[in-house]
């Protein structure tokens, strides 16, 4: 992972083995299948369309629980918290993503960063997005473009940079394509007749408020491991008042008594 590490702190991206197998990849794809189904039964094709959201599934480990397996591989953890110099890291955001096949419009395909609106040099990174494959990227069916090293300007580079520097991050199913969340991406133009799907994550440091509200969403019954739990901000609920402070601390000393003692 250090060698992927170098590559995304210099360049803002890396490919990343996720390794898994064959068969792990196939029942993936047939998860993504039906949260995707689920999904569009729940608030329906016309809302989804009108909000141009069609595309996208929002929080697919809620729909399909394997998913949180991709959310939680450890090649990816590993490489977060190395980048993010931070063993407390939580999931920000997890979402399904569709490239339509026959060059189609959608909403990833024009340049943005995984942290919208914040147009900021960091030192290291506050957060990076892992694009788990479900299909694989070619330059045919619209693989990621990225431009390397634009999360080390706050700026959006010039034309002249974009129609130069631009690179098409190609990668096999069951890899993740892996970036600074400041780096500018975009989906490329998918000219085959087949869809190109994928999963990304963004694994930020944790005082960068979620997408949405994993625990509320997922439910308090979803995981009792307590590093997963952490994982999907179960710890970061705002406290209301000062005795909901107090009342926290004093669980807090007791845990650390309760482990000094052990």
């Amino acid at each position: 992972m250090e060698r992927a590490a170098e590559c995304i702190r210099a360049l803002g991206y890396a490919v990343v083995d996720s390794g898994y197998t064959d068969s792990q990849i196939k029942e993936y794809v047939e998860a993504f299948e039906r949260a995707r189904k689920t999904y569009t039964n729940l608030f329906g094709y016309d809302l989804l369309k009108s909000t141009d959201e069609h595309y996208t599934i929002r929080c697919p480990l809620g729909y399909e629980a394997r998913f949180l397996e991709i959310a939680t591989n450890q090649n990816i953890v590993t490489l977060a918290k190395t980048l993010l110099n931070n063993s407390y890291i939580i999931l920000n955001q997890q979402n399904g993503i569709i490239n339509p096949p026959f060059g189609e419009r959608y909403n990833q395909g024009f340049w943005h960063r995984d942290l919208p609106y914040q147009h900021n040099v960091f030192f290291r990174p506050l957060a990076i997005n892992a694009l788990f494959c479900i299909d694989d990227f070619t330059y045919d069916n619209g693989a990621t473009k990225v431009l390397p090293s634009s999360h080390k300007q706050a700026a959006f580079p010039s034309d002249s940079f974009v129609e130069k520097q631009a690179v098409q991050v190609t990668a096999r199913r069951g890899n993740f394509i892996v970036l600074d969340c400041m780096t500018y991406h975009s989906g490329g133009t998918n000219n085959t007749s087949f869809e190109r799907r994928a999963i990304n994550h963004v694994i930020s440091v944790p005082f960068i408020r979620q997408q949405i509200n994993l625990p509320q969403f997922l439910g308090s019954d979803f995981t009792q491991d307590r590093n997963v739990r952490q994982f999907l901000g179960y710890f970061l609920d705002t406290l209301n008042s000062p005795d909901e402070w107090l009342q926290a601390r004093l669980r807090k000393f007791q845990c650390t008594k309760s482990t000094e003692e052990f």
